[in-house]
């Protein structure tokens, strides 16, 4: 114990607690590869916080939960991928309209479901590997979706590195042009990666929405999504480094709640705010361009492509 802090415990609960924030991280990861910056992951997890809760609470099944929360993230993307893809609007302007319509449509939704216990989401037996000391509860004593996030970015990794989508996906976000030359269809790639970014966002607020708290209140995700999208440029467009980077982001948080548990001298508002401060610098430093540069972002990022170039 390390001033009334377990850290076995401690080390367990930042690894729920990133669990949202990797999984949508890596979904962004995804969709900025293939060029398209999409501002309204906050949007989308929100919005898959509420329809996983929604689909939970209705049908008993966590596991119909998180597969609502997961489409709910989709037809939200499908939005934005055909707004910016088919009709060509700003992908900022864009990201940031449906973050606050997401908003405020999962509040409406969640009329009605705010005190309402979600069906549990056991987690996985791995027998004695559980009971190891200070290991055990670190590592073997989670939910299927905390498992899954790390297989997803093992996943992301090896298609962009070793295969042929991740090879078009990466051009595409590349140089688009050269793309278009080559034969690939540019506006599908950036949707279907669209989709899939909404996917893991609408995962990740599910997760909040049935494991994390679990519960139904407005803003539930309280800021996650940014986190996300500043967690992609932190981590250099690298998936490993999304796991590292959320960890951190998570441990921030976790850390910041347990001092104040402890009776930490440090105000509770600084602590509070701590996650956020670090989310803001990071964002900063991508805004100017030699950041930008630094960073090896892809090419083509935020460029809307036009075919008849």
């Amino acid at each position: 114990m390390l001033g009334g802090i377990n850290p076995s415990i401690l080390i367990a609960s930042l690894m729920v607690a990133s669990v949202p924030i990797i999984l949508a991280a890596i979904g962004e990861l995804v969709v900025e590869k293939a060029g398209v910056l999409n501002l309204g992951v906050e949007g989308m997890m929100i919005l898959g916080a509420i329809c996983g809760f929604v689909t939970a609470v209705e049908t008993g099944s966590s596991y119909l939960g998180f597969f609502g929360g997961a489409l709910g993230g989709i037809i939200f993307s499908l939005v934005f991928g055909i707004l910016t893809q088919v009709l060509m609007s700003n992908q900022v302007a864009t990201g940031l309209a449906l973050t606050l319509f997401g908003l405020g449509l999962s509040s409406l939704i969640g009329q009605g479901y705010n005190g309402i216990k979600p069906p549990a989401t056991s987690t996985i037996s791995l027998g004695p590997l559980a009971d190891i000391p200070v290991l055990g509860p670190i590592l073997f004593d989670h939910d299927w979706v905390l498992y899954f996030s790390i297989f997803v970015v093992a996943l992301v990794w090896g298609i962009l590195k070793y295969t042929r989508t991740g090879l078009i996906l990466r051009a595409v976000g590349e140089n688009h042009d050269a793309a278009h030359a080559l034969g690939y269809k540019v506006i599908r790639v950036r949707i279907l990666a669209t989709m899939f970014g909404g996917a893991m966002a609408g995962l990740g607020g599910a997760y909040i929405s049935l494991v994390r708290v679990p519960q139904w209140t407005d803003g539930i995700t309280a800021g996650a999504g940014w986190i996300a999208l500043a967690i992609v440029v932190f981590a250099s467009w690298k998936p490993w480094r999304v796991l590292l980077g959320a960890y951190l982001f998570g441990g921030i948080t976790v850390l910041q709640l347990n001092l104040q548990a402890a009776g930490a001298v440090i105000p509770v508002q600084y602590l509070s705010m701590s996650p956020y401060l670090i989310t803001i610098f990071v964002l900063v430093i991508m805004s100017s361009g030699k950041g930008k540069a630094s960073l090896n972002a892809p090419a083509a990022l935020c460029q809307n492509f036009h075919a008849f170039r």
